[in-house]
């Protein structure tokens, strides 16, 4: 066995369940410029999106949800229009809840 194949298992142990949505966001990056989000997937920890801009990683933004309003994510990778971005704060359970309803009755 490979290390590389033993570090995928191990990531693959720590990552959470994300709930599928398809919600347009806006983000701001640490510059102020805007950003268009697609928001595909969510957790209570983060996102991934589709962008049309190219995010480095370890961007800061701040995508603003319905419920939680702005809130402060980094970028932690970033690959062919896409990103994931973990949020600083987790959201609260109760609030993501609320949260996900919104995003997947807008996005029917």
């Amino acid at each position: 066995m490979s290390f590389g194949a033993l570090n995928l298992a191990l990531l693959d142990a720590r990552r959470e369940d994300r709930d599928e949505v398809e919600y347009r966001a806006r983000a701001t990056g640490a510059n102020g410029v805007q950003h268009l989000l697609l928001i595909v997937n969510l957790s209570p920890h983060g996102l991934m999106a589709r962008c049309e801009s190219d995010l480095p990683v370890d961007e800061r933004i701040q995508v603003t949800l319905p419920i939680i309003g702005p809130t402060a994510a980094q970028v932690r990778w970033s690959l062919g229009g896409r990103i994931g971005c973990q949020f600083d704060y987790p959201i609260d359970l109760a609030s993501y809840y609320e949260l996900v309803a919104i995003l997947v009755k807008s996005g029917r």
